[in-house]
């Protein structure tokens, strides 16, 4: 059949189809009338769109799916308004390097009748914080940039790539062709004499300590490093977005730099004589910064460190980290000698100090006792999706995530707002897994309409609302810094009665003791659940200020 002869159909048909070639399962929108083409390709297609009810939520939800699957989630908006409310999700992508598509409509690019409204640049607005932001101008071409927006998007470091669809081109007629399947492109293995290298300054070094970051969570390496960790018995510790690359029910593990610096954990830091920073990532504030005459660093990544005057590793294994931990564990299997006596004094120091007041009845509850009780009631493989508040840096501290990105927060952008859809995308892709949202009052209010996308979906999901009424890590800093207490507070819905209304169940804490029973019977039921839980932050000064103060006091 000859091209002439070839049947013809719209642009956004074709755009759909490409869509469904890169194995698009899911797009999470708030179309508008520059979609209507787009949307009626998709309503005859095999992909599922979910409606959310504002379009950053939109995007957390692509990128939460992106996160956890490898795989770049997809979301979509009209022009104008509708795009710049991705703005925020398409920066937390960026950053925290997960892997997403943003599709937004335009006005008709060669014609128009409406003058500037509604028009803004989208392309151009995008542009510093996504990977790659296109304008479509050639309806011919949709597979090819398609195509390469997914290799863009998902290649190290991943994030966020912006396609602006005008309406014009969407109802273009074009040929109906065949499309060829994207090949996928495998990283590139760490050579064998860097493996040899890194090996030999393991074997002499008589205090090594392992750092697992960000980058250690973003491909399958939970078992590769689990190995190692039990093969070699080095001590290791993690940052926030780290926690749960290795399992943290090893005796190894001692601990997660939640804090820039001076808390207890930074004390294993000053025994290292060698320190292997595996999935290192520049967005999270790092755990430790080196020094001439200081320990040495092997760098373990899928990418070479960005040198400065903190950060100057001394060798570099680069490639896929998993394998690369394969490798070490095979060349250190017989003869890994060394000391961690020095790291295990740390790591009770830092057991004892994180686990005051996990049974402390004071209420409003205390958020030991809340991260306490809600490791209890969460199985290994539940997920807790954190939004950004006082909380996170409690649950950093404290909770001891057993599997990879079973603990979902965001030390990059750390954005409030994320929380609640974070966990829906979670509850989405995972619906026989326990799933929590945790959230502050603020945040939670920032995306709450997302409650009706959550009933509306039928999720299992338990939402957990941290009430202080207070802007409180805001507060805490206000206080830290000895600033009056003043301009941070503000008035709440009644929560149970809020949740109801969008057909989810209510609860409100009445007492410490009924905590987590609560919990627990609200993964029991299923469906959508809301815990209104008071909390009492005044433990933010005495801990995380006072303690700290002490501390340094004693270096």
């Amino acid at each position: 059949m000859t091209a002439s002869q070839t049947a013809k159909f719209k642009a956004s048909d074709l755009f759909v189809r490409a869509l469904e070639n890169e194995g698009v399962e899911v797009i999470f929108a708030v179309p508008g009338e520059e979609n209507l083409d787009l949307l009626d390709s998709l309503r005859t297609s095999n992909i599922r769109v979910v409606i959310n009810r504002h379009e950053q939520a939109a995007g957390f939800m692509a990128a939460t799916y992106g996160r956890l699957t490898g795989k770049a989630g997809v979301c979509l908006s009209t022009l104008g308004p509708g795009a710049t409310n991705f703005m925020t999700a398409a920066a937390y992508a960026h950053l925290g390097a997960f892997p997403m598509i943003m599709i937004t409509g335009q006005k008709p690019s060669r014609h128009g009748r409406q003058g500037r409204f509604q028009i803004v640049d989208i392309v151009a607005t995008m542009k510093p914080v996504t990977k790659m932001a296109k304008q479509i101008v050639d309806a011919e071409a949709i597979p090819s940039i398609i195509s390469d927006a997914f290799r863009i998007a998902e290649a190290e470091r991943p994030g966020s790539v912006h396609l602006e669809l005008p309406e014009d081109i969407a109802a273009e007629i074009v040929p109906d062709e065949p499309l060829a399947p994207r090949s996928r492109a495998r990283l590139p293995q760490c050579p064998q004499a860097s493996i040899e290298e890194a090996a030999t300054l393991i074997r002499a070094a008589s205090h090594p300590l392992l750092v697992v970051g960000a980058g250690a969570n973003r491909r399958p390496v939970f078992e590769a490093l689990d190995e190692f960790v039990r093969t070699t018995r080095i001590p290791f510790v993690t940052t926030q977005m780290g926690k749960g690359a290795v399992g943290g029910s090893h005796d190894e593990y001692l601990g997660t730099a939640a804090l820039s610096e001076g808390d207890y954990i930074h004390k294993a830091f000053d025994k290292a004589n060698l320190i292997i920073n595996a999935g290192h990532d520049v967005v999270e504030k790092p755990p430790f910064l080196m020094h001439h005459g200081g320990p040495r660093v092997i760098h373990v990544n899928f990418s070479p460190a960005e040198i400065d005057e903190v950060y100057f590793p001394q060798v570099e294994l680069l490639g896929e980290i998993g394998p690369t931990f394969r490798a070490l564990t095979a060349k250190l299997k017989s003869d890994c000698a060394h000391d961690p006596a020095p790291f295990y004094a740390v790591r009770d120091e830092v057991a004892a100090r994180v686990s005051r007041g996990e049974d402390d009845d004071r209420f409003p509850m205390l958020p030991q006792r809340i991260v306490a009780d809600v490791r209890k009631a969460v199985p290994s493989d539940g997920i807790v999706s954190l939004d950004n508040g006082m909380y996170k840096i409690w649950f950093a501290r404290s909770y001891r995530a057993r599997e990879p990105n079973t603990l979902l927060l965001d030390n990059a952008l750390a954005t409030m707002g994320a929380g609640l859809p974070q966990a829906m995308a979670a509850a989405m892709l995972h619906p026989k897994r326990k799933v929590l949202a945790v959230a502050g009052d603020g945040g939670f209010m920032m995306n709450s309409q997302e409650m009706e996308t959550a009933v509306r979906l039928k999720l299992n999901l338990v939402v957990l609302i941290l009430r202080d009424d207070a802007y409180g890590m805001i507060r805490w800093k206000q206080a830290a810094g000895n600033f009056p207490d003043w301009g941070l507070t503000y008035g709440n819905p009644d929560f149970v009665a809020y949740a109801e209304s969008y057909g989810a169940k209510g609860h409100r804490v009445s007492d410490a003791a009924s905590f987590r029973p609560m919990l627990e019977a609200a993964f029991k039921a299923g469906g959508v659940h809301l815990i209104d839980a008071p909390v009492d932050y005044s433990e933010n000064t005495r801990v995380l200020i006072d303690e700290l103060k002490e501390m340094q006091r004693d270096v």
